[in-house]
Order: structure tokens, then sequence, then C-alpha cells
């Protein structure tokens, strides 16, 4: 269990660290009067910082080792 625990943490880890976030295209109403609507487009972003990512790749590398040393 902690070899596959260990693993996830690593590969998330380096996506983490290449990919710092992503944006999204959200419609949100502007003005609701009756049978008007008038809607618009608003972008937008969710971002982690890239410390992040070494954060959790080094906590599976922690992990992978002790693994291998209970092992």
């Amino acid at each position: 269990m902690g070899r596959t625990l260990s693993i996830i943490l690593i590969v998330l880890g380096i996506i983490l660290l290449i990919w710092t976030g992503f944006t999204y295209t959200k419609r949100e109403k502007v003005i609701d009067a009756g049978p008007i609507q008038v809607s618009a487009d608003k972008e937008k972003s969710v971002n982690w910082p890239p410390y992040v990512g070494g954060i959790v790749l080094i906590a599976g590398v922690i992990i992978f080792v002790s693994s291998k040393k209970n092992s």
C-alpha cells in the first residue's frame, strides 16, 4: 500500500510542477429582467504555486524510501 501511494504522489508531484494551473469559462447572468436575459462569459483561473508540487514529490519519495526499508 505504501509503495502504491508513494508512486501516485511522485507522479502527482511531477504533474503539479509542470502544470501550474488551468483556466475555464463560466457563463454568468448579467441582467435577468423577465423574458430578457443578458449573459456574459467570464474566464476564471485556478492556480497553485510550484512549491506544492515539490512538496508532494518529496513526500512521495520519502514514503517510497521508507517503505523499501520496511520490506
